[in-house]
């Protein structure tokens, strides 16, 4: 594949948002969703070691500390290819809005699934070489979130940094794990019986994550613990995978805003714009 330099916009400056910590996407005219302005990464300073009792995020999570500065994580990113064009937004402190249209029709339905049990708002818009096969589409979206995740994460103050989740559908059931430790792994433990569901190559689940994690720095692990039916397999592996996400995006009130140890090197490489800047 011959790959042109992904369009990214650079962080910007941080601002705050006294007001409400997490903004809600609306509904626009066109029944599309419309984003806040943008704003990269969390913004988070502490005044205080006292925390919020009943603080909740947008996302369910604990919020930061009462007299902290918060503002919504967001990230997007433009990718331009030969082969494709795409565009993602996500919000991880969103409601759950999906708004995906990807050429792929059992892609858009695993990425409602991200957004639904992450409760991440999450835009995709892409177009591509569909009518060779989907591989160019899926991983260029896949390289495209996994940098979305990494801008909005941002300084990952205060985050929980790990999170484990297993994920029943009827008779399958997968256990994911997964460290936003800036270490970019995957162990990929996943058994599909058929060659494709519905029009979908089921090879490209793997190459999916694989994609995602180079570009965040993500370690991942993905076990199948039982199931026979594809659908069912990949549909638990993408749930898991989202619950285990918002656990660890969310904020720990007990760190008080301090980065969990080992990230902070890859904190240091999101200021200086030096890391996983292309895959």
């Amino acid at each position: 594949m011959t790959t042109a330099p992904f369009v990214s916009p650079s962080l910007p400056r941080l601002h705050s948002a006294r007001a409400s910590p997490f903004p809600k996407p609306s509904v626009g005219s066109g029944g599309g969703v419309a984003f806040p302005a943008r704003t990269y990464g969390s913004s988070l300073r502490l005044r205080s070691a006292v925390m919020s009792a009943s603080g909740v995020g947008g996302n369910g999570s604990p919020m930061a500390p009462e007299e902290s500065t918060v503002s919504s994580r967001l990230g997007e990113v433009k990718r331009v290819t030969k082969e494709t064009n795409v565009h993602v937004k996500i919000n991880l402190d969103g409601t759950g809005v999906a708004n995906s249209s990807t050429g792929i029709p059992f892609l858009d339905h695993m990425l409602d699934q991200l957004a639904s049990h992450g409760l991440f708002d999450v835009y995709v818009k892409a177009t591509g070489d569909t009518h060779i096969d989907d591989h160019h589409s899926n991983e260029d979206i896949a390289l495209a979130i996994g940098t979305a995740l990494l801008q909005a994460l941002g300084d990952r103050k205060g985050i929980n940094r790990f999170g484990h989740f297993t994920a029943p559908l009827d008779e399958a059931a997968v256990e994911v794990i997964l460290d936003l430790s800036g270490r970019p792994h995957l162990s990929c433990g996943l058994s599909i019986p058929t060659e494709r569901v519905g029009t979908y190559d089921t090879q490209l689940v793997e190459h999916f994550f694989q994609s995602l994690v180079n570009t965040s720095g993500m370690t991942l692990h993905i076990r199948q613990l039982a199931g026979n039916n594809s659908h069912h397999i990949i549909e638990a592996t993408f749930k898991a995978f989202a619950r285990a996400l918002r656990q660890a995006t969310e904020y720990d009130l007990r760190r008080q805003g301090t980065i969990p140890r080992f990230v902070s090197s890859l904190t240091a490489n999101i200021v200086q714009g030096n890391l996983y800047s292309e895959c």
